[in-house]
């Protein structure tokens, strides 16, 4: 089939279209599920290679950090601006020149001989990865018809949802075995692969216009300059004791004017790099505020669980990336199944038990000490896998679905923005809640931890017979004793801290319920028609 015969996918297929895909459109979302793999991946799979590569680039902790943060940055900014850039160079030729640009930049970041290039092509790779996320779930919904929209987003979930968690493990095996600049060169085959498939079989959109207008420059130097300062306060906030840091501040400040001036901006525009009128659909409004929630209980457990294992139950990488991956295949094994239910159900019924499943899985995780097993870590993992992936599903679902066609990469982009961000927010504040609440904990276990107290004295005097026994003087056995006690204080102030962390998931998750009754069945997807 030449380009020129090729079919339009048919923009939101009404309920009459036909139940099966044929060979060219199942190669076509292969060649999209390729490309959201790759982008999502590289958000957490540089994060185990850090080490390795502070030694081979010579950085510093601090100046390592922007390998990841310079990516993550540079993805925010640009998902608001997929429709724009659709609209004006075409679907099609802006989500294959993304795919190609992200693969380039990945073959100069494994080529990088110092930090500076390796961050400036991270930017790059950000820059064209940024469109893969927003363009290949408008895709997907718009490739699936409405009967197996479930289906769709389950497909596209298992990627968004498997990339953060498979990341670590991946990385961290690729960087043992070989190299960290393979956890960049890997990219390059897929990448071409997938960039092949999507030139191949991906069609013109029918339901964006090519944009010719003068672009919206001031709109977007503001959502530049907002959505970046604001991305670099949550990476950089807890490293700075957030508001006691003048760089903090400043940047709090910016984000907030240049943000505000470009909502008021983006308002009055008659032709705005982000329509951000696209929010007058409640299924949207609602579907972001779970999309906020979503991130934080995805990044934010993902998070938490290998400091959590590798700190506290002193775990090797291998062994904490081991433990991620029976909720990962929870969740891939729940997506198709609430994919197909939310057809039957409709979306609030399985978001409603998601949530009741996740909140005694989080309760659950709230209760690990440093005694925990393998087998008490288990199932509380695989309780939050099936439970994110009985959500993710329906909750696209009724968030994309609802909207009309013209409306729909916008609101794709919107939607992924506030879930990225959420996990950027999540992880933030999880980062500062680890250290101040471990501080607190501390103090208040150091009180009741006196000489005096029956407990301390047993605990020392065993402490200190042991150390005896092999050999130790008396004096190097007291001493010894009680740096094994402060090493035991310092583990108990860390449990307590991962149990707030937990808990305030949790809560995230409790206020969502009252959310869940407006999670309406898009009207294509009623049984009746």
């Amino acid at each position: 089939m030449s380009r020129s015969t090729e079919p339009a996918t048919p923009a939101l297929e009404t309920p009459d279209a036909p139940a099966r895909l044929d060979a060219a459109t199942w190669l076509m979302v292969i060649g999209v599920m390729l490309a959201v793999v790759l982008e999502i991946l590289d958000t957490s799979i540089v994060n185990v290679a850090l080490p390795s590569m502070m030694g081979t680039l010579g950085a510093t902790v601090d100046e390592i950090s922007w390998v990841a943060t310079s990516y993550i940055v540079a993805n925010v900014i640009i998902i608001p601006m997929t429709s724009f850039f659709a609209g004006r160079f075409g679907r099609r030729r802006y989500f294959v020149g993304s795919i190609l640009l992200f693969t380039l930049a990945s073959l100069l970041c494994g080529a990088a001989r110092s930090l500076p290039e390796l961050v400036l092509f991270r930017v790059i790779q950000g820059l064209g990865g940024g469109a893969l996320l927003a363009v290949g779930q408008s895709v997907i919904v718009e490739t699936f018809p409405a009967r197996q929209q479930g289906t769709g987003q389950a497909i596209f979930g298992v990627g968004a949802m498997l990339g953060p968690s498979l990341g670590p493990t991946l990385g961290g095996h690729i960087t043992d075995r070989f190299s960290w600049p393979w956890i960049f060169y890997v990219n390059v085959p897929i990448g071409i692969a997938a960039a092949l498939l999507c030139y191949r079989y991906l069609p013109a959109s029918r339901t964006v216009a090519r944009r010719t207008e003068a672009p919206d420059w001031l709109g977007i130097a503001l959502l530049v300059t907002g959505i970046a300062a604001l991305q670099v306060l949550l990476e950089i906030g807890h490293k700075h004791d957030w508001f006691e840091s003048d760089q903090v501040t400043l940047l709090a400040v910016v984000a907030a004017a240049a943000l505000a001036i470009f909502v008021w901006h983006e308002l009055r525009c008659a032709h705005p790099v982000v329509d951000l009128r696209v929010l007058r659909h409640r299924a949207l409004v609602v579907g972001c505020a779970w999309g906020v929630a979503m991130g934080i209980g995805l990044y934010g457990s993902i998070f938490l669980f290998p400091i959590f294992t590798q700190q506290v139950l002193r775990w090797t990488s291998w062994q904490s990336g081991m433990a991620i991956l029976p909720s990962s295949i929870a969740t891939a094994l729940m997506m198709p199944i609430a994919g197909r239910l939310v057809w039957k159900l409709g979306p609030a019924p399985l978001c409603g038990a998601g949530i009741a499943l996740l909140l005694p899985s989080l309760w659950a995780m709230s209760h690990w000490t440093a005694q925990t097993g393998w087998w008490d870590v288990l199932w509380p993992q695989i309780g939050r896998g099936i439970a994110l992936g009985a959500m993710f599903s329906p909750l696209s679902v009724a968030t994309l679905r609802a909207l009309p066609p013209r409306d729909l990469l916008q609101g794709s982009g919107l939607y992924n923005l506030f879930r990225q961000t959420g996990g950027s927010l999540g992880i933030a504040v999880l980062a500062t809640l680890i250290d101040h609440r471990g501080m607190v904990h501390r103090v208040h276990l150091a009180e009741a931890m006196t000489p005096f107290a029956d407990a301390t004295r047993v605990r020392l005097a065993q402490f200190t017979a042991g150390l005896a026994a092999r050999g130790l003087s008396p004096g190097e056995a007291a001493a010894g004793a009680r740096k094994l006690l402060n090493a035991v204080l310092d583990t108990q102030a860390a449990v307590l801290a991962f149990a707030d962390c937990y808990w305030m998931i949790l809560c995230v998750f409790l206020l969502l319920v009252p959310l869940v009754p407006l999670l309406r069945r898009p009207e294509a997807m009623t049984p009746s028609a």
